[in-house]
């Protein structure tokens, strides 16, 4: 069994894997690591969890787990690895983002690997560092991978996306308030969104030449979970040459599924899956890239990477049906 810690343990991710690990068929949950809720049972802050687990937050760490999930805020791993020694074998999936860019990936004798497996898959594999990628870089970068691959990328790549309010985390804010969220939609970050390092970093590895533009505006949404990212850009091949390569790229990949359907969101939410549509008007191609922005998008993803690294058959134990309705 591979015994399991998780750092933050108060906040949506964490939440999301304590659900999907209690029913995966390898892994057992040594502790939660919550400052705020110490001594409390985790359905305090999961009450999804009431009658599954009987478990109590702790803020005590186990330096020995085989791996450990850190759900810090965005530039907290550094400083709670700089304060706290792990055994030697302990293995680290990070879902923040200190460590996902090139720059950022040596810290402390650690080298991070970027865990998006249907680009790095034998990286992570021999890996004990990982940086879990962002939503939003996760949904936009499984759309262009196929295409920097097949050095279709010419021109600049228009991308609009949505994202649940769990997007933002547990902690609330003005713009995660019901009464502001309902009925109502709103951009932010458009053009500077953090997580356009990592999508230029990918497509870059794949297409070196590319130098033109992502041009992405990120959208609230009126829902609480999932991505719905549209992007177009030109490109002279048919679409069936297109879908051919998008077919070949993700063949051995068990959560892309390829399609020139229709699709939406309820497809994907609670599930690993990511669903990409492709349709063609003249040269400009549209491609539709769906996930759960807290399972593909997050924990789900970063058990992937867990599965990958201890030689398990990344499906195991995520195998989630979606919501459907």
């Amino acid at each position: 069994m591979i015994n399991i810690g998780i750092i933050g343990g108060s906040g949506y991710t964490a939440g999301e894997l304590i659900r999907i690990l209690m029913f995966h068929p390898n892994a057992k949950l040594d502790f939660v690591y919550s400052t705020t809720n110490a001594g409390k049972p985790l359905s305090v802050a999961h009450n999804d969890l009431l009658g599954d687990i009987e478990m109590d937050f702790t803020d005590t760490v186990n330096p020995n787990v085989n791996v450990l999930f850190l759900c810090l805020g965005h530039g907290k791993s550094k400083s709670f690895l700089e304060q706290n020694q792990l055994a030697s074998h302990t293995k680290i999936i990070d879902l923040g983002n200190d460590f996902r860019l090139l720059k950022d990936k040596e810290f402390n004798g650690k080298s991070f690997v970027y865990g998006l497996p249907e680009l790095n898959k034998s990286d992570i594999k021999n890996a004990q560092f990982i940086a879990n990628p962002g939503c939003f870089a996760t949904a936009i970068q499984l759309a262009l991978l196929p295409l920097a691959e097949a050095k279709l990328l010419h021109n600049d790549v228009h991308i609009n996306a949505t994202t649940g309010s769990t997007g933002a985390g547990v902690s609330p804010s003005e713009t995660t308030h019901f009464s502001w969220r309902s009925n109502n939609m709103s951009h932010y970050k458009a053009f500077d969104h953090q997580h356009l390092g990592e999508i230029n970093q990918t497509v870059n590895q794949l297409q070196s030449e590319y130098k033109d533009e992502l041009i992405f505006v990120p959208n609230r949404g009126d829902f609480a979970r999932g991505i719905f990212a549209t992007l177009y850009t030109t490109v002279e091949e048919s679409l069936e040459d297109i879908v051919a390569k998008y077919e070949a790229f993700y063949k051995d990949q068990p959560f892309v599924t390829v399609t020139t359907t229709g699709i939406n969101m309820k497809q994907v939410v609670q599930t690993n899956k990511c669903i990409i549509s492709l349709m063609k008007k003249g040269n400009r191609l549209l491609i539709t890239s769906i996930i759960d922005n807290l399972v593909k998008g997050a924990s789900g993803q970063a058990i992937q990477n867990m599965n990958l690294m201890f030689g398990l058959a990344e499906s195991t134990g995520l195998h989630l049906k979606p919501s459907g309705f």
